[in-house]
């Protein structure tokens, strides 16, 4: 618990929040949830990407690297729902314990919020604004404000649907379409698509699906061709529709259901010589891949990033994965996902690249899962000046974090060895000629660590020569005499873990952030605690 500290010069502390001062206040989330992230351009040298942490915004800066520049405050009341970047600031919805709203932040600062309706109790699921709209869709309503004074301005109810058990649930994707004025397309549970005039409140079509088993609209996206918009359904379809006479321009199957769609902008990718317009990509919750699909010539699929995040796992409670959201920056041959594994990456498409998959850029991760575990680094000797730099967490997704309080670039997991290697080989991040169903990503890692200790006076540091040996390797089953001989170069492991249900424990090197050489038995053959 916080306690106001007394004025120095003897004087009576302030009573205002902005100058009081408190012995322990919320630095900062290491973590982020299930609400996708928002971007937003500055000028013409780079862009924002904005992702939820909870009750508070992370920003992120591309040029620099996805550093982290902006960390919003306060904190709302209640969990974010929902987030859209809008010229320089970023709308939040939170909803938890009755209550809910939109608060606006600049530059990490709240500025304002909206006006909220009294009989407001839906929670807002996406966000978007255009023009003099701001519009909230929540499960069985439209809420739209003006963007000027954010004021609320009419409440719309879409009609019910033809299939009963849908009634008149949105399912998901509200988008606008850029040349069309006042307009707004929602996806509806029964797999139709409403177009809205937000001005007048009136429903001016319904596109109807194909087929009544197509399923619910789970992704709506304006294509740079005008007056088209693509729409995702449940059973993987992807149509390309033309909103001016409603009908079908192009459909597309997809493996799995798409949650996400974006179009580049860029003008090139597409085509035998890869520099014509035309490439769409897609990327779902139900696998951690990002497909890509060239749109000329009736469409076809160009690549697939396999792996671009972890998959969900497939046991009971197991960690989270896939992807929640794709997005093309606007005019540039970048790329940016983000996954239900605590991850946000960026990938770039060389310009002379014969392949049509693209590399990563950048990089910012976290657990996937709870942490479980969590201790300040000590310091690697007594005069140091790093401590309280490190924090070290483990977490129920099997990983060990080290987490830097001064610059949030240097925060890494350590590795494990080759996982993700042996993770393609058996097909378990995309597709494979050898897959082996029986084993899931969560069994190539170690176990849950549920304790570990940490020392840094023998550790080699960075620079340390590379363990020729493999990790993990159990000096108790080894036959003759253990060669110890390469430690003066790697320096000595510095951190130890025990794991779940597991007699072992596990070395680890903290300065080149990987796993150790040594897994040491229990005597007794019982968990290591």
């Amino acid at each position: 618990m916080s306690k106001d500290l007394p004025d120095p010069n003897g004087e009576e502390a302030a009573t205002s929040p902005a100058k009081r001062q408190k012995l322990a206040h919320p630095h900062r989330l290491i973590s982020s949830t299930s609400v996708p992230f928002t971007s937003l351009p500055l000028g013409r040298t780079t862009f924002q990407i904005t992702t939820s942490v909870g009750r508070c915004l992370h920003t992120y800066d591309l040029r620099r690297g996805l550093n982290l520049v902006f960390i919003t405050r306060p904190q709302t009341p209640a969990p974010i729902t929902a987030t859209v970047a809008w010229k320089e600031r970023v709308l939040a919805a939170w909803a938890g314990g009755g209550t809910n709203g939109v608060w606006i932040f600049q530059r990490g600062r709240q500025v304002s919020e909206l006006e909220m309706p009294i009989d407001m109790e839906e929670q807002i699921e996406e966000l978007i604004v255009f023009g003099a709209w701001i519009v909230a869709r929540c499960v069985t309503r439209i809420e739209v404000w003006k963007s000027a004074s954010y004021e609320h301005y009419t409440t719309i109810t879409p009609t019910l649907s033809h299939a009963p058990a849908a009634r008149n649930t949105l399912s998901g994707g509200v988008c606008n379409m850029p040349t069309f004025l006042n307009k707004v397309l929602v996806g509806k549970q029964d797999g139709s698509v409403d177009i809205w005039n937000v001005s007048t409140g009136k429903l001016v079509y319904t596109m109807l699906p194909a087929t009544l088993t197509s399923g619910a609209v789970t992704s709506l996206q304006p294509t740079p061709a005008l007056s088209t918009v693509a729409i995702a359904r449940a059973n993987g379809s992807i149509t390309i529709q033309d909103i001016r006479t409603d009908k079908t321009v192009m459909k597309l199957n997809a493996p799995s259901n798409i949650t996400s769609i974006s179009f580049r902008t860029d003008g090139h990718g597409a085509g035998e010589d890869g520099q014509q317009p035309g490439i769409m990509t897609t990327s779902g919750t139900d696998t951690g891949d990002v497909t890509l699909w060239d749109l000329n010539k009736g469409g076809r699929v160009v690549g697939i990033l396999h792996g671009a995040h972890d998959p969900p796992s497939p046991k009971q409670g197991g960690v989270s994965g896939g992807i929640n959201r794709v997005e093309f920056l606007a005019g540039q041959d970048v790329m940016i996902t983000s996954g239900m594994d605590n991850a946000l990456k960026s990938w770039i498409f060389d310009a002379n690249s014969l392949s049509a998959v693209p590399r990563i850029l950048h990089s910012r991760s976290g657990h996937a899962a709870p942490v479980t575990k969590l201790c300040f680094m000590p310091a690697n000797s007594e005069d140091a000046d790093d401590t309280g730099k490190w924090i070290l967490s483990a977490g129920r997704d099997q990983s060990l974090w080290g987490w830097s309080l001064r610059k949030d670039g240097q925060s890494s997991e350590l590795s494990q060895g080759p996982v993700r290697k042996k993770a393609r080989k058996l097909g378990l991040l995309g597709k494979s000629l050898e897959v082996d169903s029986s084993v899931s990503l969560d069994e190539l890692k170690a176990p849950e660590i549920t304790c570990f200790s940490c020392s840094l006076n023998r550790d080699g540091g960075m620079g340390a020569a590379p363990s020729a040996g493999a990790v993990w390797a159990n000096a108790a089953t080894k036959k003759g005499t253990t060669d110890t001989s390469d430690s003066g170069t790697t320096g000595w492991e510095s951190i130890v873990t025990g794991h779940r249900g597991d007699k072992y424990a596990r070395t680890w090197f903290w300065g080149r952030k990987r796993a150790g050489r040594w897994a040491f038995e229990t005597a007794d053959g019982m968990e290591v605690s």
